[in-house]
């Protein structure tokens, strides 16, 4: 689990989507081997942070079955963009599946777009 450690959230806003204010841990243990000097975001952190922020929002176990787009569109170093948005749409598409899309970005650079489906476990 990466929530409060990894990354924490500092802020959810609920429109017609969720925006959610995040602050990494740019000390996690992770960035001593992706990589020292150089610390990036891993991708699979970023796919987990989504997960772990609908859970936080839903209060519901999920399991990622299905990414459909998923799409690493630039480096994400958490000692340069240590607080980042993250902009999420969720829909229920049957009785326990949800979908959802989702970006992750500081100001004008989008890190990371995610579009796939979950399933409560």
């Amino acid at each position: 689990m990466l929530l409060n450690d990894f990354f924490k959230i500092t802020d959810i806003q609920n429109a017609e989507k969720y925006t959610i204010s995040i602050e990494m841990n740019p000390k996690h243990i992770i960035y001593n081997g992706h990589f020292p000097g150089n610390p990036v975001t891993p991708g699979v952190c970023l796919t987990q942070m989504v997960k772990e922020t609908i859970e936080h929002i839903t209060n519901k176990k999920l399991l990622l079955v299905k990414g459909d787009n998923i799409k690493f569109t630039a480096v994400l170093n958490p000692e340069v963009n240590t607080n980042v948005s993250m902009s999420l749409n969720m829909k229920i598409k049957e009785p326990g599946f949800l979908h959802a899309d989702s970006v992750i970005s500081a100001e004008s650079t989008n890190f990371f777009t995610f579009k796939g489906s979950f399933k409560e476990i």
